[in-house]
């Protein structure tokens, strides 16, 4: 079995990540999104709150689990059997941070990064800019994926 990390703190998870997960299935038989601690970030969203959305968001695609961790993603992706890590680039300063790291989880374990480009439609839509929209009573519905409320 192909299983595939997705990780990151998704706070929210907006319809780009909502887009890589969809077509990396078309890649891996599973995906585990995880939510990751990141004590650096100043979260908008609960934990509980990023769960529920995730699941609503994929509430009938039973081959995409959502799984919360503190660890090294790299741990938590052989903690759940993982064979790769799953990575969306938007920009050019993203593909030089993710290949950093790619290489270092590479080096430890083995594990392969897999990466997608961010559709064109997608591209200028981050968490960053939906939880700065939410502070000032803006509309982000169609920043998230279909389905979801907040």
């Amino acid at each position: 079995m192909k299983r595939a990390i997705f990780p990151g703190t998704f706070d929210p998870f907006t319809i780009g990540h909502y887009s890589i997960v969809l077509r990396g299935l078309s890649i891996f038989d599973e995906i585990v999104i995880g939510i990751g601690h990141n004590q650096s970030k100043k979260t908008l969203f609960t934990i509980e709150k990023r769960l529920d959305i995730i699941h609503q968001a994929f509430a009938n695609e039973p081959r995409v689990k959502v799984e919360v961790y503190n660890s090294l993603t790299v741990d938590f992706a052989l903690s759940v059997e993982a064979n790769f890590v799953l990575r969306g680039l938007r920009t050019v300063s993203d593909f030089e941070y993710e290949r950093n790291i790619a290489d270092a989880n590479r080096k430890l374990t083995g594990i392969e990064t897999v990466i997608l480009f961010t559709e064109t439609e997608y591209s200028f839509i981050s968490s960053t800019v939906t939880r700065d929209l939410i502070s000032f009573g803006k509309d982000i519905t169609a920043f998230l994926p279909p389905n979801v409320k907040l």
